[in-house]
């Protein structure tokens, strides 16, 4: 699933191909693509016809639209959901379409924006913009997000603030730093790298860890995260690229993530995979001590 980089790869490409941009029609090919959308097809599409793109918009692993839509209607946001698969591809029109395609928006410069999903886990939705409640945020927010934490790269996070209400929990640090109402952005696969990078396992309880190791586990997630932004997002097959179809390729960097039955990049140790909240973990079993019981 795409995480906090990945993310913001689409979201730049956004900023440079659909910004600006008026939408003249949409087409909804798949029911799936807005069941989110309380009003159905019909009614995403009237709301949408017509529109212009003011703006493109991320908190954590969550993105968004702004746009203005016809007469006085007050300014609304496309909240994307990428889901497993979901891709948001800028074509021109008249190009071949995608096996699956979901949605179709045709603009004002012959460009098509296309949502893309294999495996429809993905969508789009109209939402209203509300102040959010973030101290230090002055932006507006899709209403459907408002509980989402700032993320690392965002103006108003505070690490400090977040170690105190990691100390405060009686849980695993893997699971607290996954939780997009703590801290948003981290997915699995920056979780288990900042893990990596600090020496800490993913099952050590936050309450327990000091707020050295804490603030360590944070720090090394905005950081891993910075590199892969650099080099474009982590795509391990076809199905994450960005709005020109092209893949990262930040897995080449991964010293966790993957690696299972390989040494550590550290200390030599052959890295293990646990599994962990329905996913797969991966670590070193010597450079981080799973904790007893």
């Amino acid at each position: 699933m795409p995480e906090l980089p990945e993310v913001e790869v689409v979201r730049r490409g956004l900023a440079d191909h659909v910004v600006g941009r008026r939408i003249t029609a949409v087409e909804v090919l798949h029911p799936r693509a807005v069941r989110r959308h309380l009003g159905g097809a019909l009614d995403l599409i009237g709301m949408l016809a017509g529109a212009t793109v003011t703006d493109a918009r991320r908190r954590g692993k969550y993105l968004w639209l702004e746009a203005d839509p016809l007469g006085d209607a007050d300014p609304l946001a496309i909240v994307v959901h990428l889901g497993m698969s979901g891709q948001m591809l800028v074509q021109p029109a008249g190009a071949d379409d995608e096996i699956h395609l979901r949605i179709r928006a045709s603009m004002d410069d012959g460009t098509e924006l296309r949502f893309v999903d294999q495996r429809t886990f993905g969508g789009w939705m109209v939402d209203d913009l509300i102040a959010a409640p973030i101290v230090g945020d002055p932006n507006l927010g899709p209403a459907s997000i408002a509980h989402i934490a700032p993320d690392p790269f965002a103006p108003e996070y505070d690490p400090d603030a977040v170690v105190r209400v990691l100390k405060r929990k009686h849980t695993e640090i893997k699971r607290a730093i996954l939780d997009q109402t703590v801290v948003s952005g981290v997915g699995n696969i920056y979780a288990d790298e900042a893990l990596w990078r600090s020496k800490v396992h993913g099952l050590r309880l936050t309450d327990k860890l000091t707020a050295k190791a804490l603030r360590s586990v944070l720090d090394n997630a905005a950081e891993v995260m910075a590199q892969a932004l650099e080099q474009g997002g982590t795509s391990f097959d076809a199905l994450y690229v960005n709005v020109n179809g092209q893949s990262g390729y930040f897995e080449r960097s991964l010293n966790a993530y993957g690696r299972e039955g390989e040494p550590c990049r550290r200390c030599g140790a052959i890295m293990r995979r646990e599994q962990f909240m329905n996913r797969s973990s991966f670590s070193c079993p010597r450079c981080q001590i799973r904790p007893r019981g």
